[in-house]
C-alpha cells in the first residue's frame, strides 16, 4: 500500500517549460479513440473542432488551431473563438485528398487581461496611471518579440502610454482595438501550451460521401436466355443503369471460378455439368485474382467496359474477396498460405451450420504472412493499374484488423482516390473498428431496421454519437445474400418504402438489381433470407421493362438526390415527431440551410396511414411565425404549411412517401 509520504517523495518538480505552461487543453472534439485513428472528411469540406482550453487563476487566455496538409512542412494558425464555459471552437478547410494534421495551442494573454481590467477601472472612475504604465511594459515586451513594422508600431504605442502628457489621449490609445490585436499576435512563446497530440484527418474524394450503387452480375447480361454473358453484353446494360441515376456500377467477382467442389443451383453440393458456380469461389486453371473469367472476355474487354461506363457517368467498383477455390493456383503454389486440418486436408470456409466446400480461406496468421500480405496487396494494385478505383470488400471482418490497417494505408498513400466499401455484417464494434482502420464506407444494419423506433435509434447512433466522424454508412435494402422478411411479405410497396428510406436516410446507398426494381421476393425456404433460384449460383434472364418495374421511381429518387445538396450528406439528419407510429419523419439541410428536405414515409406496406408531423422549424431554417411552402418532389403538388404541426396521408399502393422541399415564402 502506498503511503502519502511515498506519493509526495515521488512527485517531481516540473521542468521549466512545463512550469511556465499554465494552460490546460482537454475534451477535444472530434478525436477518435484519443487520437489513435483519423476522422474522415471529403475534399472541399470544413473541419470544425472544439476543445476545453483554460488556465489557472483569473488571467485571460488566447488559443489557436494549427493545421497542415501532411505534405506541407509548415502549420497554418487559425484563431479560435470562445463558446462559453471555457469551450473554444475553430475550423479549417481541407481542399486536397490525403492526410491532414491538426492540434491546438493556448497561452495566458496578459494584454487582454490588462485591457479587461483597465476597462473595469475606467468604468469605476478609478485612477489608472499605474495601469497605463503596466500596459506600456507589456507592450514593450511584445515589441521586443516582434520585428519590422509591427515592432515599430508597438514601440511607438508603448512610448505614448509612458510619456504622453494628455491623460485622455493615453486612455484612448490604451484601448485601441487594432493595437491590442497587434500586440496579441506576438505572445511569449515560452509560455505556450501545445496539445500533446497531433490529430489526423483522412480526406477522400466526394464519392466517398455521396454515391448511388447498382450491383449487377455481368454473366447474367446476355440477351439470350441460358447463354453466359460477356463484358460486351454488359456494355448494353450501361444506358439502362445510367438512366436510373446510379453513379457506381458494382460487379461481383469477375475471375475464373473453381471447378473442384463447385456448388450447383441454390447452393447444392451436387452440381450439374452446366452449373456455373459461385463467383466468390475464385480461381481455377485459367488463373486467380488477377485473371478474368474466360467466358466474360479479356482484360482488354474489361478496360473497354470501364471506359464505356465512364462515358455514361458510371464508375466501376470491383469485388475484393480474399479467398480461393480449391483449384486456385495459390493452393498449389503456396500451400503454406492455408490452414491444414489434422488429416492433412485444407480447411474450407464454414459459418456453422453453413459449409462452403468450394472456398478455402487464407491463413493470415501463417509464418509466411509477410509474403501472403504483400501478394494480397498486389491484387489491389493490379486492378488499380487497370483503372479501378473502388473496391467492395467481401467479409473483411474475417481477416485481421492489422492487415486492413496496413493494406489500406499502403494503397491510399500511393492512390488517395481509391475507395473501399466494407461488407461486414457482424458485431457493431467490429464494424466500427473496420471503419476506423480506413474503410471509406460501410454496410450497415439498415436492412433489418423496420419500425420507427428501430430506424430512429439506429440512425441517431450513426449520426449523433461520434460514429459519424469515422463511419460513412452505405445503405442496401437487398443484396444477393439478403432478402429480408419485410421484402418477402410486403410486396411491391415494401420495395418502394425501403428505396425511399435508403436513398434519403443515407447519402450513399445501393441496390442489388435487377432483383430490386423487379421486386423479386421469393425466398429459398420459409425463414431464409436466401433467394429462391439465387443468382449467386446460376445465370438469370429478366424482362427489364415490364409495367411493374420500379425503374421510373428509382430514377426520380436519384434525380431528387442530385438536385438537393441536403440529401448528399448525413450529418444534418434529424428526426421529427409524428403522432402515428407507422409514420416516420426526418429531415436534412445543407450547410447554409438554403436547401431543406423533409421526408415522411408510411412504414406499413399494406395500409393507408395518416397523422400529424411536428417539425422542428428552427433546425430547418424556417420562419415559425408564419406559413411556408412544402413542395412534394416525389408525388408532385405544392402545399402551404402553417406552423410546426401539419397533416399528412400516405397510401402505400400508390406512393408511400413525401419528399418535401421546404422554403420560406420569401425565399
Amino acid at each position: 500500500m502506498t503511503s502519502v509520504q511515498d506519493v509526495r517523495s515521488s512527485t517531481r518538480i516540473p521542468e521549466q517549460a512545463a512550469e511556465r505552461s499554465r494552460v490546460a487543453i482537454e475534451a477535444v472534439r472530434p478525436e477518435v479513440d484519443c487520437g489513435r485513428f483519423p476522422i474522415k472528411r471529403v475534399a472541399g469540406e470544413t473541419v470544425v473542432v472544439e476543445a476545453d482550453i483554460f488556465a489557472d487563476g483569473h488571467d485571460h487566455i488566447a488559443c489557436q488551431l494549427l493545421y497542415r496538409w501532411e505534405q506541407e512542412p509548415e502549420w497554418t494558425a487559425v484563431q479560435m473563438h470562445p463558446l462559453g464555459n471555457d469551450r473554444w471552437r475553430g475550423e479549417f478547410p481541407v481542399s486536397g485528398m490525403g492526410r491532414y494534421r491538426y492540434t491546438f495551442e493556448g497561452w495566458v494573454d496578459p494584454i487582454d487581461t490588462w485591457r479587461s481590467d483597465l476597462l473595469k477601472r475606467l468604468d469605476a472612475a478609478q485612477d489608472v496611471e499605474v495601469d497605463l504604465l503596466i500596459g506600456a511594459s507589456l507592450i514593450e515586451q511584445a515589441a521586443s518579440r516582434a520585428s519590422g513594422e509591427d515592432a515599430e508600431r508597438l514601440w511607438e504605442w508603448a512610448s505614448l502610454l509612458r510619456h504622453e502628457g494628455d491623460p485622455e489621449r493615453r486612455k484612448a490609445a490604451a484601448l485601441r482595438e487594432d493595437l491590442i490585436e497587434l500586440a496579441r499576435r506576438h505572445p511569449d512563446r515560452q509560455s505556450v501550451t501545445r496539445y500533446e497530440k497531433e490529430l489526423l484527418v483522412w480526406v477522400d474524394r466526394e464519392k466517398a460521401r455521396f454515391s448511388a450503387w447498382y450491383e449487377l452480375f455481368p454473366r447474367s447480361c446476355s440477351p439470350e436466355p441460358g447463354r453466359h454473358g460477356t463484358f460486351r453484353d454488359c456494355e448494353a446494360w450501361l444506358p439502362y443503369v445510367a438512366s436510373m441515376g446510379f453513379d457506381v456500377l458494382y460487379l461481383p467477382p469477375i475471375h475464373p471460378i473453381g471447378r473442384a467442389f463447385r456448388k450447383g443451383r441454390d447452393n447444392s453440393i451436387l452440381p450439374g455439368p452446366e452449373d456455373v458456380g459461385s463467383p466468390w469461389a475464385i480461381g481455377a486453371a485459367e488463373g486467380g485474382h488477377k485473371s478474368i473469367h474466360p467466358q466474360l472476355g479479356t482484360i482488354e474487354d474489361f478496360r473497354r467496359l470501364l471506359a464505356k461506363a465512364k462515358s455514361h457517368g458510371l464508375e466501376m467498383a470491383l469485388d475484393l474477396a480474399y479467398q480461393c477455390a480449391p483449384d486456385h493456383p495459390y493452393v498449389g503454389e503456396h500451400p503454406e498460405w492455408f490452414r491444414k486440418r489434422p488429416d492433412g486436408s485444407i480447411q474450407y470456409a464454414e459459418n456453422p451450420p453453413k459449409k462452403y466446400q468450394d472456398i478455402f480461406p487464407f491463413d493470415f496468421g501463417t509464418s509466411h504472412r509477410r509474403e501472403l500480405w504483400d501478394e494480397l496487396k498486389s491484387i489491389i494494385l493490379f486492378w488499380i493499374e487497370q483503372g479501378v478505383r473502388i473496391f467492395r470488400v467481401d467479409n473483411p471482418h474475417t481477416k485481421p484488423f492489422a492487415f486492413w490497417e496496413w493494406t489500406i494505408a499502403a494503397v491510399k498513400d500511393q492512390h488517395p482516390d481509391v475507395l473501399f466499401l466494407s461488407e461486414a455484417f457482424t458485431r457493431p464494434k467490429v464494424m466500427y473498428r473496420l471503419a476506423k482502420l480506413g474503410f471509406s464506407q460501410s454496410y450497415t444494419y439498415f436492412a433489418w431496421r423496420n419500425t420507427k423506433q428501430e430506424l430512429t435509434d439506429y440512425f441517431r447512433e450513426l449520426t449523433e454519437s461520434g460514429v459519424e466522424e469515422y463511419l460513412r454508412p452505405n445503405l442496401w435494402p437487398n443484396t444477393p445474400d439478403i432478402l429480408t422478411a419485410f421484402l418477402q411479405t410486403g410486396g411491391r410497396s415494401a420495395f418502394m418504402i425501403r428505396l425511399v428510406l435508403a436513398a434519403t436516410l443515407g447519402a450513399s446507398y445501393g441496390i442489388y438489381g435487377p432483383a430490386f426494381e423487379l421486386s423479386e421476393n421469393v425466398p429459398a425456404e420459409q425463414g431464409s433470407e436466401e433467394y429462391l433460384n439465387s443468382e449467386k449460383y446460376e445465370l438469370k434472364h429478366r424482362e427489364l421493362f415490364g409495367a411493374g418495374s420500379l425503374r421510373p421511381l428509382i430514377a426520380q429518387i436519384n434525380h431528387i438526390r442530385r438536385e438537393n445538396p441536403a440529401l448528399q450528406r448525413d450529418r444534418s439528419l434529424r428526426f421529427h415527431e409524428t403522432d402515428n407510429p407507422m409514420l416516420i419523419c426526418y429531415s436534412k439541410v445543407n450547410e447554409d440551410r438554403s436547401n431543406a428536405i423533409a421526408v415522411v414515409v408510411n412504414l406499413d406496406p399494406f395500409h393507408k396511414h395518416s397523422g400529424f408531423v411536428n417539425l422542428d422549424l428552427g433546425v430547418l431554417g424556417l420562419d415559425s411565425s408564419g406559413s411556408f411552402q412544402a413542395q412534394d418532389l416525389l408525388g408532385g403538388g405544392n402545399y402551404v404549411w402553417q406552423g410546426s404541426r401539419n397533416y399528412v396521408e400516405l397510401t402505400p399502393g400508390s406512393l408511400p412517401a413525401h419528399v418535401l422541399r421546404l422554403r420560406n415564402h420569401y425565399a
